[in-house]
């Protein structure tokens, strides 16, 4: 299989690996992305996997709640010029609030706008206005039967719009204004540890495996026999879970309680038990890249190397 210089850089990007160092993973797995990351971990030459932060796309990040609902959208433009465009800042807000009643992604862009077109219709008549291309990415919704769902937007540019918009869905019986108090705090340490899961339980099978294997293969090239390896691997795959599961994850504002530990201790001042039935993280950009073409180059020289 013939690697790629986007190859490289894609591997690069999720592992920190030298490019060389990435372009031989690559080519001793036939090119297989995830093989050639647990590859490089495996022989000590990525860092961690990296969650990348980096905003590869213009636009904004809108929510909408209606107490115990809420939606969380993505509007996707070509420059970050368009996200301070009162025009656009209207049609995301709008468009937020029709997500609560239309949370998938298809029927929200057929859902009628209230100006007697579609949602993608109105879009289009923007696009023709401001001159730019605009596109709707995504949308997640949350609801619960009693409790609430709480908002937070990360450095928000306007109202309920900004570059990272987080919901929790707290389920409670208890008290509402305390439950939206301890929802918010959630929702910014949401935005800050960028949780991948909830909790152990919603962690898919395969990426337990695959973490097991490296993790084990980590223990054999420090020397370790299968039994002590296998040992030691449980240990680390606490740390895993702490890393990526929300419910495991340590509190970031008192950098000590564990989120789960801080829900039982909320129940007595909300007055009922409190469980976290779900998260939604959309940040803008997340999984789209831009051209760096100077970069591509300097790759593509060591690709075809």
């Amino acid at each position: 299989m013939s690697i790629t210089a986007a190859d490289v850089k894609a591997l690069r990007e999720k592992t920190g690996a030298g490019m060389m160092d990435a372009k031989k993973a690559l080519e001793e797995v036939n090119g297989d992305m995830d093989a050639a990351v647990d590859l490089l971990r495996q022989k000590g030459m990525a860092k961690a996997e990296k969650k990348s932060s980096r905003t590869a796309a213009e636009g904004l990040v809108g929510f909408a709640i209606d107490g115990t609902k809420g939606a969380v959208v993505e509007i996707n433009s070509e420059t970050d010029f368009v996200a301070r465009n009162e025009k656009f800042q209207d049609f995301v807000t709008k468009v937020s609030d029709l997500a609560l009643a239309n949370d998938e992604l298809e029927a929200l862009k057929s859902a009628d706008y209230g100006n007697g077109k579609s949602v993608s219709d109105t879009l289009t008549d923007l696009i023709a206005t401001i001159g730019e291309h605009m596109t709707i990415r995504r949308v997640e919704s949350l609801s619960v039967s009693s409790g609430a769902v709480v908002g937070y937007m990360h450095n928000s540019l306007a109202g309920n719009l900004g570059k990272i918009g987080v919901l929790v869905a707290l389920e409670s019986e208890g008290d509402v204004a305390k439950l939206q108090t301890l929802g918010k705090q959630i929702a910014m340490h949401v935005a800050a540890a960028f949780p991948q899961y909830l909790d152990r339980d919603s962690v898919d099978a395969s990426a337990i495996e695959r973490e097991r294997t490296v993790l084990i293969e980590q223990a054999k090239e420090e020397g370790k026999p299968q039994e002590i390896a296998e040992k030691m691997v449980e240990g680390r795959m606490r740390k895993f879970y702490g890393e990526i599961c929300l419910l495991e994850q340590v509190f970031v504002i008192d950098n000590e309680t564990r989120i789960s530990d801080l829900l039982e201790k909320a129940a007595a001042d909300v007055g009922a038990p409190v469980k976290l039935t779900g998260f939604a993280r959309v940040q803008l950009g997340e999984g789209i890249e831009k051209e760096e073409e100077d970069f591509a180059a300097e790759v593509a020289k060591v690709a075809n190397a």
